[in-house]
Formats: structure tokens, C-alpha cells, sequence
């Protein structure tokens, strides 16, 4: 997006400088890179960074609002409330679709929010790993609010860890060496030696939890929380000693319940130029839009992507059992604004901010980039097509 710092890195970029990159991932992670790495980073410049951070601060400010807790209360769905919530979420990742302003400027337009951890330790890792193979221009950085890469894992490290041994902290997944994110844990427990542990590896004895390490029986304190109930319900006949919503003896890092609450069921909360349009389908009350075709139904419980109608008709609202559970988002449309050789293609990029139980906000932390040239950002949308996938995200200095 930043023209000088994409006429830098294209006119410099070559395939086998792309094979080397991906090669070197390999090299340190053998067998855990599981998903497309795009073959450029995004450079945003200064003023679209600012109104990145605008938006962030305005949903922020909502998120802090006294009555957010009781208005997402509905979130947590019967039969997954996890006890011990903290009183706010550990995590914020916020996606924004980069777009054009009437006035010609580019515009982020909110997509999603999530109050769950996303790709810190890969991040600043991949974000590392760039400039060893391509031209990355000087006044840009990946590390927001840190000063350097050893100051970003120290505060990392910091909000996973807190004051326990990392032996007695885990990173909680379902099956985590099948996870398509799987080199993000090995990442994480390289950069503060906390470990992927497995649901079902875990022992509950009263209201302590443990799991074994060479071994040894380790006490469980502190939990990484990187696994949601959709995943485990993809296994409905796991036998483990630990349910989810048991009521055990640690503090959660990323509390299962924000991860409910700081979703899609708090876009409706949300009023600013960032946001599109965003209500519940029950709040229509049949009322709906003329214009069905400018908007995108999205189901609250259900992630990643699934369920997501982007050709929406009044039968499929009407026929909804239960509209209180479904949003209607207007549509935005991306502005193709990253220069490939081949053309131009369209770009997210998540904001991910980390906030320690003692802290009065988070604390932005780095960025994310997603690209694609489908009708949607996501893999399915993107078969076959270069220069797409996540990658690492530059803000100029």
C-alpha cells in the first residue's frame, strides 16, 4: 500500500528468493508449516496506520463500557460457561478489509473481532524471517510498542507465563500436532518454553490439573487457552478425565468465555465510520433491507468462516428458527491495493493486542496480514492464485 516500499520489495522480488523464504520456515520448523505464506509482506503507511488505531481505540472504548459484560451475557452459549472469568479478555485480535474512502483515501472497514489469542509467536517470527530474504524498507516495523524483537517475546512471554515456571504453563489445544496452526505452538513454546499440551492428555485429581513430561507429573497453573468448543465438538466420544467447563485450580490466558462474548455477537454493540452496519436479524422483526444483496449473513456460534451466506434472499432470513442468533453485516468492498506482478490484490490486516489481568487496556502488539484475489479472504477462495495467503505486516515508523 505504501507506493516506495512496494516499488522497493517488487522490483527486488524473484521466485527463488520466495522458495529460499519458505525453505528457511521449513529449515526451523520441519513439518509444521501448514497453510500458504503470501510471497510479500503489506506496508501500511503512516496515515492508514493511524486510522487503524482510531478504530481499534473506538471498539476498545465499548469493550471498557460498564454494561458490555451483562449485554453479551447471551454469548456464552447453555452448557459452556467455563468458570473463573476474568474481567476481561487476555487477547484482541480485531480484522479490518482495506478499502476506499469516497474521498479516494484507503478506509478499514471492521470485519471481525475475536477475544482469542492469534498468531503471536509466528507473527513476530515470520515478521523476522522477511527481511533476511527481501528488501524490506528501514522506516517500517512490525513491533508495536516494543522496541525490538527481544523486547516483544519479553512481553510475550510476560502475559503467557506471568510469574510461574513455564514448566507449570501450557498451551491448551485438541490434538494440537493435527492443527493447521501447529507452527505457532512450536514458535510460542521456543520463545517462552511453554509447551502444546493435548485436552486429552490432561489428568484432573479434585481441582488440580497435571500432565505428564518425561515421566513426571507436572501441576497445571496456568493455561494458554487456544482451544474452542467447536473443535471439540468434532469429537463427541473423547474420554479425558478434564471437561472444559470443570471448575479446576488455574488461571486461564485467554478465558474460554471471551472468546464468546468479543466476537461477531458484540458487532451489533459497535457505532463508528470503521464498522459497517452490523444488527441482529431478530431486530428487524421481517423488516429487512430492500437491498438483501449489499449484505452478509453471518451465524454467531460458529467460526472460521463456517456458515457465512454471502448471497443472501429474504426466504433464507424468514426460514432462520432462530434470527437472534444470526447478524446481518453490510457488505464492504476491498480495494485491490497491493501491487503484484500479475496485478492487484486485496488485503486484511488484524490488529493483535495482548492485556494482562493488571492493566487497565490492551496494548497493541503487531499486526497481521491476510491476501487474496477471491470473493472472500480465506483458502478456499484462493486455490491456485500467487501472491495470496497470510503474511507478515509492516507499519511505517
Amino acid at each position: 500500500m505504501h507506493k516506495e516500499a512496494r516499488k522497493q520489495f517488487n522490483s527486488t522480488f524473484s521466485e527463488e528468493h520466495y522458495q529460499n523464504f519458505v525453505s528457511n520456515i521449513a529449515t526451523d520448523f520441519p513439518g509444521q508449516l501448514d497453510f500458504r505464506v503470501a510471497e510479500t509482506p503489506v506496508f501500511v503507511p503512516a496515515g492508514l496506520k493511524e486510522s487503524l488505531v482510531q478504530a481499534c481505540d473506538e471498539i476498545i472504548r465499548t469493550l471498557l463500557s460498564p454494561d458490555f459484560s451483562k449485554n453479551t451475557d447471551r454469548a456464552v452459549p447453555a452448557g459452556q460457561n467455563v468458570p473463573n472469568e476474568n474481567s476481561h479478555t487476555s487477547f484482541l485480535a480485531i480484522d479490518f478489509a482495506i478499502c476506499k474512502s469516497p474521498e479516494g483515501t484507503l478506509l478499514p472497514q471492521l470485519i471481525e473481532l475475536q477475544g482469542f489469542p492469534s498468531l503471536y509467536g509466528y507473527q513476530a517470527y515470520l515478521s523476522e524471517t522477511f527481511p533476511k530474504h527481501f528488501d524490506v524498507a528501514d522506516d517500517f516495523n512490525y513491533a508495536l510498542n516494543s522496541s525490538s524483537y527481544e523486547d516483544y517475546v519479553q512481553k510475550l512471554r510476560k502475559l503467557i507465563v506471568g510469574d510461574q515456571d513455564p514448566e507449570n504453563v501450557i498451551l491448551l489445544e485438541i490434538f494440537p500436532e493435527k492443527q493447521k496452526t501447529r507452527i505457532d505452538f512450536a514458535v510460542t513454546e521456543k520463545m517462552t518454553g511453554v509447551r502444546a499440551v493435548c485436552y486429552t492428555k490432561l489428568i484432573r485429581e479434585g481441582r488440580d490439573l497435571f500432565y505428564e513430561k518425561d515421566g513426571r507429573k507436572i501441576q497445571v497453573k496456568r493455561i494458554y487457552n487456544r482451544l474452542i468448543f467447536d473443535d471439540l465438538a468434532n469429537y463427541p466420544d473423547l474420554k479425558t478425565s478434564f471437561k472444559f467447563t470443570d471448575d479446576v485450580n488455574v488461571t486461564w490466558v485467554g478465558h474460554p468465555n471471551w472468546f464468546f462474548r468479543i466476537s461477531k455477537f458484540a458487532l451489533p454493540f459497535l457505532n463508528s465510520k470503521y464498522i459497517p452496519e452490523t444488527r441482529f436479524v431478530s431486530d428487524y422483526q421481517g423488516n429487512f433491507p430492500a437491498d438483501l444483496e449489499n449484505y452478509v449473513l453471518k451465524p454467531l456460534f460458529s467460526f472460521a468462516g463456517s456458515g457465512v451466506k454471502i448471497h443472501v434472499k429474504e426466504e433464507m432470513l424468514e426460514e432462520l428458527t432462530d434470527p437472534e442468533n444470526y447478524i446481518l453485516q453490510k457488505k464492504v468492498v476491498y480495494e485491490p491495493v497491493i501491487q503484484a506482478p500479475d496485478g492487484l490484490v486485496k488485503c486484511e490486516v488484524r490488529m493483535m493486542y495482548g492485556w494482562p489481568d493488571n492493566a487497565s487496556k490492551p496494548e497493541l502488539m503487531i499486526g497481521l496480514s491476510r491476501l487474496s484475489r477471491g470473493e472472500m479472504i480465506g483458502v478456499d477462495y484462493n486455490k491456485n492464485f500467487t501472491w495470496v495467503g497470510g503474511s507478515a505486516c509492516y507499519f511505517q515508523v
